[in-house]
């Protein structure tokens, strides 16, 4: 299950388009909206929503908060301005967290979002059980449409993202093997003595070590290597 998107009286066919857009980012793609200024369906909307226009096809529209979300069971109001209310307040990465846990029960929740200039009223957020509040420079709070969709969205997707935090990236080639390496310490080697490098022999272990240390900390690549091979070779000249 995935949550449902609510635009709530969005007032620019283009907001609804890169609305759109950013919905498709996170692999969200059940927009509703409610009593929309103009035509979700018209050319600047699918323009604007840079591919994701199935999602604007797809899209049902509504008189009211309370139609729009009839067959929900848990709906969460974003809002940037405080509220005098009694509710449950999430971040972002709160929010997509107590989300998972309902959809993961079977849950259907759905999240609304205010028009451009006024964000939801309170009459909007009466129809929720919990507000969300994405956390930001006090002195600047507001967002565009598609950035709270995004910031919103971006939450929910990162939870079932099984990207790596960290990695190097290898395009057509692999990480060189230990024979690359061992033969290219040793071309370095046997040139750096040539070279009078090694002006103590006894500190010889130390320095090829340390200088071995630093190449294989750059996870060098079958490539890097041979490149290195010929600068080596250049320089022995």
């Amino acid at each position: 299950m995935k949550p449902v998107f609510i635009l709530v009286r969005p007032q620019l066919a283009e907001n609804v388009g890169t609305a759109a857009r950013a919905m498709m980012n996170c692999a969200i793609d059940e927009m509703r909206l409610v009593d929309p200024d103009e035509d979700h369906l018209c050319s600047r909307a699918i323009c604007a929503s840079s591919g994701a226009e199935e999602i604007l096809k797809n899209a049902k529209v509504f008189k009211t908060v309370h139609e729009a979300i009839a067959d929900l069971q848990k709906v969460y109001a974003t809002t940037g301005r405080p509220r005098d209310m009694v509710k449950p307040i999430f971040t972002g990465v709160g929010m997509a967290q107590d989300l998972n846990l309902c959809l993961k029960k079977d849950i259907k929740c759905g999240v609304l979002f205010g028009p451009e200039r006024t964000g939801l009223e309170n009459q909007d957020m009466d129809e929720a059980d919990a507000i969300v509040k994405i956390p930001l420079n006090p002195e600047h709070t507001s967002l565009n449409l598609a950035q709270a969709i995004l910031l919103v969205g971006y939450e929910i997707f990162r939870l079932s993202d099984s990207t790596k935090e960290y990695q190097f990236s290898v395009s057509e080639d692999n990480f060189a093997d230990k024979t690359e390496l061992k033969y290219f310490f040793n071309h370095l080697d046997r040139v750096l003595e040539e070279r009078g490098y090694y002006p103590d022999l006894d500190k010889k272990p130390r320095m090829v070590r340390n200088l071995q240390n630093i190449f294989l900390r750059a996870q060098l690549t079958s490539q890097e290597i041979r490149t290195l091979h010929g600068v080596i070779d250049h320089l022995s000249k």
